[in-house]
C-alpha cells in the first residue's frame, strides 16, 4: 500500500537533497529560507494539479515531420514521434507507451489516420486472399478450381481388371 507523501515531507526531502550537493555553498542561516522556498514551490505545484481536476497539464508535442509528409510514400509511414519510417506503427507506438488512439490524440490526427502503410497493407491483403482468409467455409475460388483441374493429372480409376492383376501378382 503506497503512502501519500505530504507537502512538508516532500519539501524537506528536496531541501536535504539540494543541501547534500557539495557544489552548493549554503550556510546554516540559509536552510530555513531554502526550506520555505521548496515548500512554496511544492505547494504551488500541488495546488495547480488539484485545481485542474487532479490531472497534470498535458504537454505540447511537436511532430518530427508534417502529417502530409508522414503519408507521402505508400511504402512506409513516417512516425511523428521520431521521424523514422516504418511499415507499421503498432510496435513503435507500444515501445513509446502509446496506443494508436493516444498517438492520434497526441498529434491531433483524424480517427482514420492509418498506422500501416498502403504498400504493406496491400501485400498482407494479397497474402490473406491467397491462403483463403475471408471466405465462408466450403467456398472455393473459381480460379483455384480451374488451376487445380489443369495441373493435376486424371485420377486412375480402379476397375475389376486392375484389382485382378494386382491379386495375381
Amino acid at each position: 500500500m503506497p503512502t501519500k507523501t505530504t507537502t512538508v515531507e516532500l519539501a524537506a526531502e528536496m531541501t536535504i537533497a539540494w543541501l547534500s550537493n557539495p557544489n552548493n555553498r549554503a550556510t546554516i542561516n540559509d536552510v530555513p529560507v531554502i526550506l520555505r522556498s521548496m515548500y512554496d514551490a511544492v505547494a504551488k505545484l500541488s495546488a495547480a494539479t488539484y485545481r485542474n481536476g487532479s490531472k497534470a497539464l498535458k504537454p505540447e508535442y511537436t511532430p518530427a515531420v508534417s502529417v502530409r509528409k508522414s503519408l507521402a510514400n505508400p511504402d512506409y509511414i513516417i512516425s511523428l514521434i521520431d521521424g523514422k519510417s516504418y511499415k507499421a506503427l503498432r510496435r513503435h507506438l507500444t515501445m513509446n507507451g502509446l496506443t494508436p488512439d493516444e498517438y492520434r490524440e497526441r498529434y491531433g490526427l483524424k480517427p482514420d489516420y492509418p498506422t500501416v502503410s498502403e504498400g504493406y497493407s496491400e501485400v498482407r491483403r494479397a497474402m490473406a486472399k491467397k491462403i483463403g482468409l475471408g471466405r465462408k467455409p466450403g467456398q472455393r475460388l473459381t480460379s483455384q478450381v480451374e488451376a487445380t483441374s489443369e495441373t493435376l493429372p486424371a485420377e486412375p480409376r480402379l476397375t475389376t481388371e486392375t484389382v485382378a492383376s494386382v491379386k495375381s501378382e
